[in-house]
């Protein structure tokens, strides 16, 4: 079976790496060959892809199903074999083999065609989701895991010359609330070993389990760090309940509860979590925050 790149995971890596990513993107047939080789993997299935990463159904020399995930390494997806490791299998999908130098990862095979975004019912799934979530959070982190209380300071330092590129004032004002919120926490950022992107389409549905995790991007800290993903996600489902201060809270509160955190510190790193996003946009040249992360910022300042 050929290995063909599909041409939006081309046209991604070109988006953020530009010709570097266009390189990555070509050599990737090679690299799959590499480790077919290596880990004597056989084709099983026509490829998958994300933003970054290719995803390849393939089989063992024994005839068991796996995934063979190739991305490129970056600072957020270097600590993916570790956190895996660490989970062994728990609310997440099993990491079976990874080379840290490429990033390579061999994975159990999910159900792909069945992501937890396709339950209709919305609290239903955040309830799985929350589920998953406190299990994952369970664990503490271990060492060399990237630290929310060095990532929450490195965005306080950016906030200045951020918010002189906002030429709304109540962006301006709501950029400095959340910057408030993360000073307060900064110095006691938390231990746990959190997924950082857990929202519907990165729980699909398994044979040992009826949902388990993908795609996480490890690090260590305060689970609070972890909400917004699936505060925000479906969005649509939040604007349908007619109240979206409501539906943000319904969400907000029944995650708190499943985690068994509280409130308040919960509620103060969502809004860091809002500024991570804000901070980034800026970067990116936007000149307005994203009218939904303002919308959850609005929300949860009522927890604090």
């Amino acid at each position: 079976m050929t290995i063909r790149v599909p041409a939006a995971l081309t046209e991604s890596h070109v988006k953020w790496d530009g010709e570097a990513g266009r390189a990555w993107s070509a050599a990737l047939p090679a690299l799959a060959e590499r480790y077919l080789e290596e880990w004597a993997l056989r084709l099983d299935g026509e490829p998958r892809h994300g933003v970054v990463s290719l995803v390849l159904p393939v089989l063992r020399e024994d005839g068991t199903k796996a995934a063979l995930k190739l991305q490129p390494v970056t600072d957020e997806n270097a600590t993916e074999a570790p956190g895996l490791r660490t989970w062994a299998g728990d609310a997440s999908v099993l990491l079976l083999d990874s080379d840290p130098d490429t990033g390579t990862l061999l994975l159990e095979r999910l159900e792909a065609d069945r992501p937890l975004s396709a339950m209709p019912d919305d609290l239903k799934a955040l309830g799985i989701l929350a589920d998953l979530l406190a299990r994952l959070v369970s664990y503490r982190a271990p060492e060399g895991m990237r630290r929310l209380g060095d990532i929450a300071r490195a965005m306080l330092e950016d906030v200045d010359r951020a918010v002189a590129k906002l030429p709304r004032e109540s962006d301006r004002r709501w950029m400095r609330y959340c910057a408030g919120a993360v000073g307060e926490l900064v110095s006691e950022p938390g231990d746990r070993l959190l997924h950082w992107d857990l929202h519907y389409d990165n729980v699909l549905a398994a044979d040992r389990e009826p949902w388990l995790s993908i795609d996480p991007k490890p690090l260590a800290g305060d689970p609070g760090f972890d909400l917004l993903p699936a505060l925000h996600n479906r969005w649509d489902a939040v604007v349908a309940t007619g109240d979206v201060t409501r539906g943000v809270l319904r969400r907000f509160d029944l995650m708190v509860d499943r985690l068994g955190l509280d409130p308040r510190r919960a509620a103060g790193w969502t809004l860091g979590r809002v500024l991570q996003n804000a901070l980034w946009d800026v970067k990116n040249e936007e000149t307005e925050l994203d009218e939904i992360g303002l919308a959850v910022a609005e929300a949860v300042r009522q927890r604090i």
